[in-house]
Formats: C-alpha cells, sequence, structure tokens
C-alpha cells in the first residue's frame, strides 16, 4: 500500500519544534523553511494556519515532488475545516493532476468522504447526493480491492436511503393532497413504485408499498361507478402482492378489512 503522507513527513516535523511566529512564516522567502512549517502546522491541526502557507507553496513549488504533497495536504486542511465543497474541489484536483499520485486513491476516497458530508437533508435538493454517489462508483471502480472499499459503499447505501427518503416524502405529500386539484392518488403510485424499482433493497420499502396500496384503494372508492370494479381488482392484486412480501408487517390487520371491502366490489 501506498505510503501515508504521515510517513512521509515525521522526520521533518520532529525536527521542527517551533516554525517560530507566522507573520515570519508568511513573509519568508525561504522556501524549504516555509514549506516544512505548513507541514508542521497541517501536523498539529492548525488548518487554517496550514492553508494558507500551502496556497502560496503549491504555486511556488510547482514542478517538484513537494508541490503534489501540498496540494494534498491543502485539501486536507480544507476536510480538516469541515469545509466540504472546498475539500472535494481540491481533491479533485490532485487526482486530475497527479492521477497516478502517492495519494490518488485517498484524494478519491476523501473526496467521496467530503461530498458525503455536504449532503442535505431529504427534504431539499439531492442534486449533491447523486453528486456523491457518483463519485463513490467511480472510486470503487478504480479500486475494486481497496481498504476503504466498504466504507464507500456504507457511505452509498446510506446515500440511497436519503433519496429514498426523499421519495417517500413526496409519494406521501401526494396521497395526503388526495384528490386536491387532479389525481395525486395516482402520482403517489407512481413516485413510490419509481421509488422501489430504483432502490429494490431500501429500507422504507414497506412503507413504499403500503402508501401504494392505500393510494389505489382511495382512487378505487373515489372513482366513477364505470372504473370502480376494474380499480377494486388493481387493490386485491396489491394487497395480495403486499402480504406475499410482508407477512408480518404491523398493517396486515387493517389491509385485511380493505381487501375485505375491496372485494365486494368485484363480480364473480
Amino acid at each position: 500500500m501506498k505510503k501515508n503522507i504521515t510517513a512521509i513527513a515525521f522526520v521533518s516535523v520532529c525536527l521542527l519544534t517551533s516554525c517560530g511566529d507566522y507573520n515570519k512564516v508568511l513573509k519568508s522567502q525561504d522556501y524549504s523553511y516555509r514549506y516544512e512549517a505548513a507541514k508542521e502546522y497541517f501536523f498539529s491541526g492548525q488548518y487554517t494556519k496550514a492553508s494558507v502557507v500551502l496556497n502560496d507553496m503549491i504555486t511556488l513549488l510547482k514542478g517538484s515532488g513537494k508541490a503534489e504533497e501540498s496540494l494534498y495536504m491543502l485539501a486536507m486542511c480544507y476536510y480538516g475545516q469541515e469545509d466540504w465543497l472546498e475539500a472535494s474541489s481540491t481533491f479533485k484536483k490532485y487526482y486530475t493532476t497527479y492521477p497516478r499520485g502517492e495519494f490518488a486513491e485517498l484524494a478519491r476516497f476523501y473526496t467521496c468522504k467530503a461530498l458525503y458530508n455536504d449532503t442535505p437533508e431529504p427534504r431539499l435538493d439531492q442534486t449533491s447526493t447523486f453528486e456523491a454517489i457518483d463519485e463513490i462508483q467511480v472510486f470503487c471502480e478504480y479500486y475494486p480491492n481497496s481498504i476503504y472499499k466498504d466504507e464507500a459503499q456504507q457511505m452509498m447505501f446510506e446515500l440511497q436511503d436519503k433519496l429514498v427518503e426523499k421519495e417517500y416524502l413526496s409519494a406521501k405529500l401526494y396521497y395526503n393532497l388526495g384528490n386536491y386539484m387532479g389525481n395525486n392518488y395516482q402520482s403517489c403510485v407512481i413516485t413510490a413504485q419509481n421509488a422501489l424499482q430504483d432502490f429494490p433493497y431500501a429500507k422504507r420499502r414497506e412503507d413504499l408499498s403500503y402508501l401504494v396500496f392505500l393510494a389505489k384503494y382511495k382512487m378505487a372508492t373515489e372513482s366513477v361507478i364505470e372504473k370502480q370494479e376494474d380499480r377494486f381488482r388493481d387493490v386485491v392484486d396489491e394487497y395480495y402482492a403486499f402480504k406475499n412480501e410482508f407477512p408480518e408487517s404491523k398493517h396486515i390487520k387493517e389491509l385485511d378489512k380493505m381487501f375485505a371491502e375491496a372485494s365486494k366490489h368485484i363480480k364473480d
């Protein structure tokens, strides 16, 4: 496995018991001194100071191995400050600039983590969640045997659950709107079924299936007479599908009653 950045810098950091005054570091024309100072700030967790110095050093040390290391440390500084967008952007810059670099795997992994940390709660727009999932999938493709793969996959599962939660909340809203300004029950069914198809192993699977049944039952009971029998047949089919998949569901007794009522509307 590639060396960790800590191993690379350990000796030099130990030699620097103090970088002196911060302003002195910023004004110094001794690039080696500033570089070692940046590393000491970095390893002591002073990420704001380290990032300021490193931003200058990346340009000054361009073309050297120190420039590569500086760029990675800068990204880690942003990550340490929980500036997720700046961190992901800088990690991407690293692995784009140094696709076979010493820290390419770590840079891709921490890009995933930064984007994961930046995703919003389910009720908000999930564009960044999709971006994070895409980045994780790329990481797993690039490094199928990585020691970080399990953690990356766990992040992806959690993000997928967030997308499902977003769809569940949307489907539930449609259901609650009922026939207000249109057939929102049908929108509920479509939204829930799409989520079930896109995320077949989601934690919300039972809840989504339950919403589908309720929405179909409501559509049937509130339909014009000419459409009722066909829609109640659909309810019966949905009942059997639900009961087959979730035989121990807490909703079974409730659905049994609606199934019995639906069956009355179906001619032999």
